[in-house]
């Protein structure tokens, strides 16, 4: 089992107040789109990333749909890697 470290941001509370959440509410979305955008990035792999967000591959999946991003490999990295293989 993985052990966790606590990370603190310095937050204004008048962000807080603009964006009508709660810190414990801003902490997860905070959470959930930094493990998307690691993801995205390909610095973290989808089970990392659901984990980092605190889900579970799934609802993970779902939400990078929601937020439009493709869980798949694109045609171009495909490619990529294809010749990559031949190449080896």
């Amino acid at each position: 089992m993985n052990q966790y470290i606590n990370v603190t941001v310095p937050v204004p509370e008048d962000i807080l107040l603009s964006l009508r959440v709660e810190e414990d509410e801003l902490a997860l979305q905070m959470k959930t789109m930094v493990a998307m955008r690691l993801f995205e990035q390909q610095k973290l792999s989808l089970g990392q990333s659901a984990e980092f967000a605190g889900m579970d591959k799934l609802s993970f999946i779902k939400f990078l749909g929601q937020n439009k991003i493709s869980v798949f490999a694109s045609a171009a990295e495909i490619e990529e890697d294809y010749k990559a293989a031949l190449a080896w």
